[in-house]
């Protein structure tokens, strides 16, 4: 399979199942009921990617951390032939996600599961794979984020794509509100992926597509297709 990911997977901080899940759930627990509603002001760029997905009659998409399912709801209303699965560490995150994606009459065509991001199957939902995989500001809260990224290049299918939108390095900002965010990102175990936005600079994955926000606040990124041969 040629892919992305080249690099070996760094063993997760958390190898304890339920170790990922349970801080999750404790991070959560309250805040999911004001997510949506606060995130809006500073994860910026996620729907400008919902925006550029195009995706066609059929083609599976799975979110990999997808929270209150904010972004699957948006993506089905944006792409009503596409068939979409979000996966999350957090029961208390996907009892809500569950909750707002029957409101929003979408429950024949969303499938939620819980699990970790570092060691999903699509055997998981019942599919063979999937066309498309998202990280929405997720990878900077996964602790094995190398793991699922090649998780997540594993589970697609032949042309595949895995699309990423998330923090950046803040280089752009003066150094003390600089400091100010990292730190406010930290005490909700945030934790920028600045190597990985330094690699797809240096080349990594030439033919990917990717865009920097202003101030270097969050990049997005869109791999090449994911071709897998005999």
């Amino acid at each position: 399979m040629a892919g992305f990911m080249s690099m070996s997977a760094a063993p997760s901080a958390e190898a304890n199942p339920g170790g990922h899940a349970g801080l999750m759930d404790r991070v959560y627990r309250r805040q999911r009921h004001l997510y949506d509603f606060t995130r809006k002001y500073y994860l910026f760029g996620r729907d400008r990617l919902i925006r550029g997905l195009n995706l066609g009659p059929g083609e599976r998409l799975v979110e990999i951390g997808c929270g209150t399912g904010r972004n699957l709801i948006a993506i089905a209303r944006a792409y009503p032939q596409a068939r979409l699965f979000g996966l999350d560490a957090s029961a208390a995150m996907l009892e809500t996600a569950s909750l707002q994606v029957r409101r929003a009459g979408l429950g024949d065509r969303i499938t939620l599961v819980q699990g970790l991001a570092e060691n999903f199957s699509p055997r998981d939902f019942g599919e063979d794979g999937f066309e498309n995989a998202l990280f929405s500001y997720s990878l900077s809260m996964i602790p094995d984020w190398r793991g699922a990224l090649e998780c997540a290049q594993a589970a697609l299918t032949a042309h595949g794509r895995v699309h990423i939108v998330d923090f950046g390095d803040l280089a752009g900002f003066p150094s003390f509100p600089r400091r100010l965010m990292r730190g406010w990102l930290a005490h909700f175990h945030v934790s920028p992926r600045t190597e990985f936005l330094d690699e797809i600079e240096a080349g990594i994955c030439p033919h990917g597509r990717f865009q920097v926000l202003p101030g270097r606040y969050a990049f997005l990124f869109c791999a090449p297709p994911n071709v897998k041969r005999d």
